[in-house]
């Protein structure tokens, strides 16, 4: 594990996000010394699902999209579940989060079906991700290669499948941030 003290993670989510790929990597990069912050689209706490569809539990959040600046992050993630992605990819506040990222070269981590996100945001033009296999034509469409791997480090972008890559997703981000 990696020593990221001093380190601040951010990461946006809406309802019905994947509970593990919102919490596992919360609890493992604040294990390994990040600060880790949450941030919704209202500021409520948001409602965690296991496979899109078994709603899980609530979890508290930080802020709002509109309180994240990403000035002050050492890192972005973005974690899935299709209604989660689905409806962060058209808060402008959350494509304008995603450029400011992408242009100040942070890692930015995405898995699943958040590389919509990446899409709407005009960000996978040029770019070599992965993601959920349904993405794959979407990703082609807006300009990205897309690759059926565990991982894909692109630069600062770093993308996964699904929950079953989490711990390659997860160590890419403690690789970046190390």
């Amino acid at each position: 594990m990696s020593d990221l003290t001093g380190k601040t993670v951010a990461i946006i989510v809406s309802d019905f996000v994947e509970e593990p790929e919102l919490l596992e990597p919360r609890d493992q990069l604040s294990r390994a010394g990040a600060t880790v912050k949450i941030y919704s689209v209202s500021g409520d706490p948001v409602q965690a699902v296991q496979g899109d569809t078994e709603p899980t539990q609530k979890v508290e959040v930080d802020g709002t999209l509109d309180d994240l600046d990403p000035g002050t992050i050492s890192a972005l993630v973005v974690p899935g579940g299709t209604v989660n992605a689905d409806r962060l990819r058209v808060e402008a506040r959350a494509q304008d989060i995603a450029r400011d990222v992408m242009e100040r070269r942070v890692p930015l981590a995405v898995i699943c079906h958040g590389p919509w996100l990446l899409v709407s945001a005009g960000l996978t033009r040029g770019r070599q991700l992965t993601s959920f296999h349904t993405l794959a034509d979407d990703v082609r469409n807006s300009g990205g290669t897309w690759i059926d791997d565990e991982v894909v480090v692109d630069r600062n972008l770093i993308t996964s499948r699904s929950p079953e890559d989490l711990p390659a997703f997860i160590k890419a981000i403690e690789d970046a941030l190390s």
